[in-house]
């Protein structure tokens, strides 16, 4: 038996898997709220050894601080042998440690392994999970934005995905097999790319010392963008400015642009989109990503539409001498919400043939 995490700062998924060797669905998939729990340990403990209900109205009415017997055994579910487990967390994970980007927890693969008796344990960052989960998609878990024309040796592979946050990632081939890398790189400088994206840059530099992509490709940012132009049309109708304190702001903005009103949050998507699109295509010349770009992330499948309208491609491929190129490289959208637990639950599956650490 294997666990398997995708820790975010606002949800975490567990589940565990008897996995062997080919892909599997898990026994038991839990969702948790992130921020609920001091650290990982606390949540694991909870998944592990879950409680089982009372059988009976007496049970309900036992006061266990009377009982002076000893625990029964029916009180919780007997965890089960796990042989390893593998974590992708939003952060860098140095020597299997990782400081969460998004939370106050520092997780320690050794401390897991001790804590839970499980021989191996390995953490990555929630990126290179993802690129893992990649390699195990089937056709109907992506949706094609740019067919393409890769080459028929194998070339390597990119990974950008917008969420809570910016992530990145690349699938360089090792001459066998495809290995993610991973990477901070939704960290790095925004660059803006025409008179507008100038005056973006502006307008945000009044909130950040440092105005990186996640600052622009991210549920937050989108909201970021839509405040740029809201405060520079100065035309926001009132229900949509209820409607954002109200709710997800990022969702409203992104139902409103979708349906093309009001004006302002279509322009808010539009740009998104675009900035979207060149970014993914500056990764794609960094790694020479020629066999396909793949859009990660929870943002995409909801923007699928926008995505699809040209405007990300029209970016993509807007790198001037270098457009042929950018046209012939596969872009594809990930639909498969769990694919970085899918990755993470491969790699544990892996570790499970291997001699456990002394």
């Amino acid at each position: 038996m294997i666990v398997a995490g995708d820790i975010g700062g606002t949800k975490t998924h567990l589940a565990l898997f008897d996995w062997k060797k080919d892909r599997v669905d898990p026994i038991r998939l839990e969702s948790f709220h992130s921020a609920d729990y001091a650290s990982l340990e606390d949540m694991l403990t909870e998944f592990l050894v879950p409680p089982k209900p009372p059988t009976s109205i007496d049970e309900w009415a036992t006061d266990k601080k009377d009982d002076a017997g000893p625990e029964p055994e029916h009180s919780a579910e007997k965890s089960p042998k796990i042989e390893s487990a593998c974590f992708g967390i939003a952060g860098p994970v140095i020597q299997n440690r990782c400081q969460a980007t998004n939370l106050p927890w520092m997780v320690d693969g050794a401390t897991l392994a001790k804590q839970f008796d499980i021989p191996r344990v390995k953490l990555l960052n929630d990126l290179e999970a993802m690129a893992y989960g990649i390699l195990l998609l089937r056709p109907d878990e992506v949706e094609i934005l740019n067919a393409g024309t890769p080459p028929k040796h194998n070339q390597a592979l990119a990974l950008i995905a917008a969420g809570t946050g910016l992530g990145e990632s690349i699938l360089f081939w090792n001459g066998s097999r495809y290995q993610p890398m991973p990477s901070e790189g939704g960290h790095t400088d925004f660059a803006p790319n025409n008179d507008d994206e100038i005056e973006l840059l502006r307008h945000l530099r009044g909130h950040y010392l440092h105005v990186s992509y996640e600052r622009v490709l991210s549920g937050p940012g989108l909201h970021a963008i839509y405040d740029y132009v809201r405060d520079s049309k100065k035309n926001e109708p009132t229900w949509l400015s209820e409607q954002i304190k109200a709710g997800d702001p990022a969702a409203v903005i992104a139902e409103a642009g979708l349906k093309g009103q009001p004006d302002i949050a279509k322009q808010a998507l539009d740009l998104f989109a675009s900035i979207y699109g060149a970014e993914a295509g500056n990764l794609a010349l960094k790694g020479m990503t020629l066999n396909g770009v793949y859009l990660g992330g929870g943002i995409a499948p909801k923007l699928l539409a926008k995505l699809k309208d040209g405007t990300f491609m029209k970016s993509f491929t807007n790198k001037g001498r270098y457009k042929r190129l950018m046209n012939s490289i596969p872009v594809k959208v990930v639909m498969n919400q769990k694919t970085a637990l899918l990755g993470a639950a491969s790699v544990a599956a892996s570790l499970s043939h291997t001699p456990a650490a002394v």
